[in-house]
């Protein structure tokens, strides 16, 4: 027993070593998405888009390293820039700072239960993917029939309350049942996946409250 917990925290340390690095690559890719033009921007939403496909395809076949990993978040950040700035014209730079810091809080308080419960979260890996497919599907409604305030309200809720709970799911699974160190990187890159959409959910909705105080 001893051994395996120790393992497992060695497991633990370098997956959240690799997502902390990941975060890093990103900040950077969303520096240098400041000084792209929109048409290399959308290049690279391509990229990403393909990145992800060959992800899942790379997995199947072998493990995905972490060079592939922080390319793709190097990448991740420099498509999220446009997004990033907009509510930086709209609202200002300390409500997306706010936004950080309770995506960040609400990340590791949901990590620190997950790692810490005996209780087994894998039962909500249905219950995700059917909210992740809403998510996905009425993101794509919105880009074509924009939302009322009160629609978008719950939009970004059911967004917040979906990748909190894909946090609890993976990092109590990571806990309960172990992980190879060949898998390390595909769950640093789910983490930052989780991650990055909590914090775009949440600064949907902190930019749909500052427009309601006006």
């Amino acid at each position: 027993m001893q051994t395996y917990a120790l393992s497992r925290n060695r497991l633990m340390s370098r997956v959240f070593l690799g997502l902390c690095m990941s975060l890093v690559t990103a900040t950077a890719g969303v520096y240098v998405g400041s000084y792209l033009p929109p048409a290399v921007i959308l290049l690279l939403l391509l990229v990403e888009v393909g990145m992800c496909f060959a992800a899942v395809w790379i997995q199947r076949r072998r493990a995905v390293g972490m060079p592939f990993v922080l390319l793709f978040t190097f990448v991740s950040g420099a498509t999220i820039w446009p997004t990033i700035d907009w509510y930086l014209v709209q609202m200002g730079p300390i409500p997306i700072a706010r936004a950080l810091a309770v995506s960040a809080a609400a990340f590791l308080i949901s990590a620190a239960v997950a790692s810490r419960a005996s209780f087994d979260f894998s039962f909500l890996g249905g219950f995700l993917f059917v909210g992740l497919l809403a998510v996905v599907l009425l993101g794509l409604v919105s880009l074509f029939l924009p939302f009322a305030s009160t629609v978008s309200l719950i939009y970004s809720v059911l967004g917040i309350a979906v990748f909190i709970g894909y946090v609890l799911f993976d990092v109590n699974r990571l806990v309960h049942f172990g992980l190879s160190e060949e898998m390390v990187p595909w769950v640093v890159l789910s983490l930052y996946l989780d991650f990055v959409n909590l914090f775009l959910f949440v600064l949907r909705l902190m930019g749909i409250l500052e427009s309601d105080d006006r």
